[in-house]
């Protein structure tokens, strides 16, 4: 017993690191489009038991598929600049220990769903494959931002099945915009690592638009504030949403302007700066939901 609490402790740096613990911006991601479903759900503001069962999935969840995502790269992570140093790279862990944690973690989330309802159950079924088979894509297909598309924008049913116990067609069109967002910022993600992906036969969006990167990425993201502006009209959301809108697509604007000379600083920065476009988007859900509830109790 007292070896395996020392082993636990003796590792634990390398599990959170695995984890990516200390690089959240990936749980942002998912937990921003959550917000915006569980809020459209509710019409306003959703149970509180949700948002902290959501909260804490999205992370429990992101941190899963970053612990399966090295367990699928361990072969390859050292031959890559910015993935050399990582748990698998090093050395740090073995593959029981991380399939180990990815089951716990998962099971984890599992716990959390049972909270809610059979129907939020059955779909996280779903999120578990998604989120297991996304690393394996990108040797199989240069679409493999697709797949993450897909399972990131996967907590968008969720929500409304917890919040409303169906789902309502509406709910797509969010669907659709978040995955088509998530192409366009993991395109971004991708073309930091395009030469060593080159290199190694690992396939990415960033390897299949090539020099037309900018242009593809640019009419996703058009795409995405039209959808939005769509989900916008579905639900009867007021200027305050179009103004976040607005404010969201200033900022694609400006990640056009950084990947300008596709410096894999500059084209990181880009991916970075997705976090505040989940943020703005959110921030206009949640003050139409709250102003307009003030206004109606007045």
């Amino acid at each position: 017993m007292m070896t395996t609490l020392h082993t636990l402790r003796r590792q634990m740096p390398h599990y959170l690191a695995l984890m990516r613990v200390d690089r959240p911006i990936g749980t942002y991601l998912v937990l921003w489009p959550t917000l915006w479903a569980l809020f459209l759900a509710a019409e306003g503001w959703p149970d509180w038991q949700l948002l902290v069962i959501f909260s804490l999935g999205t992370f429990l969840m992101r941190s899963a598929g970053c612990v399966i995502n090295d367990y699928a790269d361990r072969k390859v992570d050292a031959h890559v600049a910015r993935t050399r140093e990582r748990p698998f790279a090093t050395g740090s862990v073995t593959e029981k220990e991380a399939l180990v944690l990815f089951a716990l973690l998962c099971l984890s989330a599992f716990a959390l769903v049972v909270l809610t309802n059979w129907l939020t159950v059955l779909l996280s079924l779903g999120a578990v494959a998604l989120a297991a088979c996304y690393p394996f894509m990108k040797r199989y297909t240069h679409l493999p931002q697709v797949v993450l598309g897909a399972a990131f924008a996967w907590s968008i049913p969720m929500a409304f099945a917890a919040q409303r116990g169906e789902l309502p067609s509406t709910l797509w069109l969010i669907y659709i915009a978040v995955l088509l967002w998530t192409v366009a910022y993991d395109t971004f993600y991708a073309m930091v690592d395009r030469d060593d992906d080159l290199k190694i036969g690992v396939k990415s969006t960033a390897i299949l638009f090539g020099d037309d990167d900018r242009a593809i990425t640019a009419m996703l993201q058009a795409t995405v504030i039209l959808i939005m502006v769509l989900v916008g009209k579905q639900f009867a959301l007021s200027f305050i949403y179009y103004a976040s809108l607005m404010a969201a697509a200033g900022l694609f604007f400006y990640q056009q302007q950084l990947i300008r000379d596709r410096r894999k600083e500059d084209c990181f920065k880009a991916f970075l700066n997705n976090h505040y476009v989940g943020m703005v988007i959110c921030l206009g859900i949640v003050l139409h939901y709250t102003l307009n509830g003030a206004a109606g109790s007045a």
